[in-house]
């Protein structure tokens, strides 16, 4: 699979790693990316960053809400009007919520909209033309933490289980009808999500951490290969082995790591 010549939607591009997927598919010669972002100024501004580094790359940005499926499928009837087709819907935007038993009903809800009804939201709207051509990729944004677990925050650790659980869905589904599925598995990005709005929150994952534009190629290479996990760590890939070798032990193993964690840094999700 080449971006090259391609369409691509990526939501939650305003910003971090949305931002940098953008900007990598502009200069792998797509011929059209819709940039949409909750922030729609945002949106535009990244839009327009992507036709000064592609200037051939035709490009719009589009205020969306991804928790909403009327706005993710008029975003693609958009894009699809614009562009002609949707070749690759790149799933991006999600929210992290530092707590645990203590965040409210209404919170599990609104991370679970985002951070897997999103998915949903968007194989619903463009699903039914990429099975028409008998081609079309879904390249979602997940975590190592669906793969692994989050230390201090379980709505983050399930929702991240539950995009992988999904993704998995609809390659086994439909990879024989022409749709492949990539999903993004980092550990810590080196953007909001990781050190505040304001750049000063400390946490574990910083050490070894990378940069939005490190996962963005690493996005191309796996999408490339057509590969399901993109690991910008590649260590993952040795933890996540780990824990199905021996479930047991890697449990007593994070939970080392989550009192080492609280030591350190404290009044995370309890």
């Amino acid at each position: 699979m080449e971006i090259s010549g391609k369409t691509v939607v990526v939501t939650g591009g305003a910003t971090g790693i949305g931002r940098a997927l953008v900007l990598a598919f502009a200069q792998a010669g797509a011929r059209g990316i819709a940039v949409a972002d909750l922030d729609g100024d945002g949106a535009l501004r990244v839009a327009t960053e992507a036709r000064a580094v592609a200037p051939e790359c035709e490009t719009f940005g589009r205020p969306t809400d991804v928790a909403d499926a009327a706005a993710v499928q008029a975003l693609t009837d958009e894009a699809t009007r614009r562009f002609g087709q949707v070749d690759v819907f790149c799933s991006n935007a999600g929210i992290i919520l530092r707590k645990g038993l203590d965040a409210t009903a209404q919170e599990w809800q609104r991370i679970w909209e985002i951070n897997v009804m999103a998915h949903v939201h968007a194989a619903n709207a463009v699903l039914p033309q990429m099975l028409e051509r008998g081609e079309g990729y879904f390249v979602n944004t997940v975590s190592a933490a669906g793969l692994l677990s989050q230390i201090g925050s379980a709505p983050y650790a399930v929702t991240k289980h539950a995009a992988i659980g999904f993704a998995e869905w609809l390659q086994i589904t439909y990879g024989d009808r022409g749709v492949r599925v990539s999903c993004i598995c980092p550990q810590g990005v080196q953007t909001r999500m990781l050190y505040g709005e304001d750049g000063q929150r400390k946490g574990f994952l910083q050490e070894g951490s990378v940069t939005a534009e490190h996962v963005a190629q690493v996005t191309l290479e796996g999408v490339r290969d057509e590969r399901f996990l993109i690991l910008p760590h590649p260590e993952v890939l040795e933890y996540y082995r780990r824990k199905g070798q021996d479930y047991d032990r890697w449990l007593k193993g994070m939970q080392r790591l989550h009192d080492k964690v609280m030591s350190e840094f404290g009044g995370l999700g309890r």
